[in-house]
């Protein structure tokens, strides 16, 4: 395997990837750029391959507002447009976070981040905030036609006729996740379906940060990333759970648990027909995996693939995959692009130069199964 930086720097936290190929071919990774993991002033960017993964481009900013701008997925049409999601988070909701992890934080960090929170340019922005799609028809190269969205974490399934399904799970409360699907990018959203959580498992876990792809066959499979009541990361119950339709996302079967341990799920279909997972590794050996179904439905975790497992905390992950050529693939993630000593600070407020990088993975997939 070949592992290789994409993208770090020294006083910058750069996390949750999002992977697409534009129309020309080039392969296009969006990330979030700030200064720690729940810093108030995110920047959306994108990372270009023009040599099919073998060297990349400094990122381009796509969206940098005063309020807390997070890219969320990046969608390929049909029509060689390329679709990018982006959160600009209220105010109140940077604030509550902030709270909810200030015992982890150094005091004067967070005194510097609720004031940034209360300055007058946050609070003339507060119209900016919500969840938007932006549009290049120039291969990612420029981002226009800013337009309400949803939470596509990932980006969304893109059917043939130019709709657009995603897979929403910030306003959904947790125990479900609530599928949108928009005829056009520009156009509404139309709520059209529910995966809820399981009534017996309700007390136990929740739903959050889905994945949505359109097989081959014309089948939908989403996963999603499960997370133990009260929070665990580590808990033997974060399992990825799927489910499946068959009417274009209308009507779901009912979710259920893989064997998949990790998250949060990316799914990519491979050329030969099968559907690759990866997922991030959040107990030791810490890293990056990933597992290859010939239905997304069975998963065989005796050929569980390890990506990576050298990262040196829990702070890692988010990793997606793109095919390159039959067989050899590309898997982007982030992690902390050393090792360090074992007692690591928490990572919502980690030191400058110890901070994650945006990193990536060639390796050859085992066609033998």
């Amino acid at each position: 395997m070949n592992h290789f930086v994409i993208h770090e720097g020294f006083a910058d936290y750069c996390a949750w990837p999002s992977i697409a190929r534009a129309g020309n071919g080039d392969i296009l990774v969006s990330f979030t750029r700030t200064k720690q993991h729940i810093a108030p002033n995110g920047q959306a960017v994108v990372a270009r391959s023009t040599d099919n993964g073998a060297t990349w481009l400094e990122p381009e900013l796509i969206r940098d507002t005063p309020l807390d701008d997070r890219p969320l997925g990046l969608t390929s049409l049909a029509d060689g447009r390329v679709v990018a999601s982006v959160w600009s988070k209220r105010p109140e909701v940077v604030r509550r976070e902030l709270m909810a992890y200030a015992r982890w934080t150094e005091p004067g960090m967070l005194a510097r981040w609720l004031a940034h929170v209360d300055s007058p340019a946050v609070k003339a922005s507060e119209a900016l905030a919500g969840f938007w799609t932006l549009t290049s028809d120039e291969n990612g190269r420029n981002w226009s036609g800013l337009a309400p969205g949803r939470d596509l974490s990932h980006g969304a399934a893109a059917f043939p006729d130019g709709s657009l399904l995603a897979a929403s799970f910030v306003d959904a409360g947790g125990k479900t996740i609530a599928l949108f699907k928009t005829r056009r990018i520009g156009q509404p959203w139309k709520h059209v379906a529910t995966v809820a959580m399981p009534e017996s498992e309700r007390p136990r876990q929740n739903f959050s940060e889905p994945h949505i792809l359109r097989l081959n066959s014309g089948r939908l499979l989403l996963m999603t990333r499960t997370d133990a009541i009260p929070y665990d990361g580590a808990s033997p119950r974060c399992v990825l759970w799927a489910s499946v339709s068959d009417d274009g996302g209308a009507a779901w079967a009912e979710p259920f648990p893989t064997p998949l341990w990790g998250y949060p799920p990316h799914l990519t279909s491979l050329s030969d027909g099968r559907v690759l997972c990866t997922y991030g590794y959040r107990r030791p050996p810490f890293g990056q995996r990933a597992c290859v179904s010939r239905d997304g439905l069975d998963w065989d975790l005796s050929r569980e693939i390890v990506i990576r497992d050298d990262a040196p905390n829990d702070d890692l992950g988010y990793p997606v995959s793109i095919e390159l050529s039959p067989g050899r693939v590309l898997t982007v993630y982030y992690q902390i692009n050393k090792r360090r000593v074992a007692d690591t600070p928490h990572c919502y407020s980690i030191p400058d130069g110890e901070k994650p990088a945006i990193m990536g993975t060639i390796w050859e997939l085992n066609s033998g199964f």
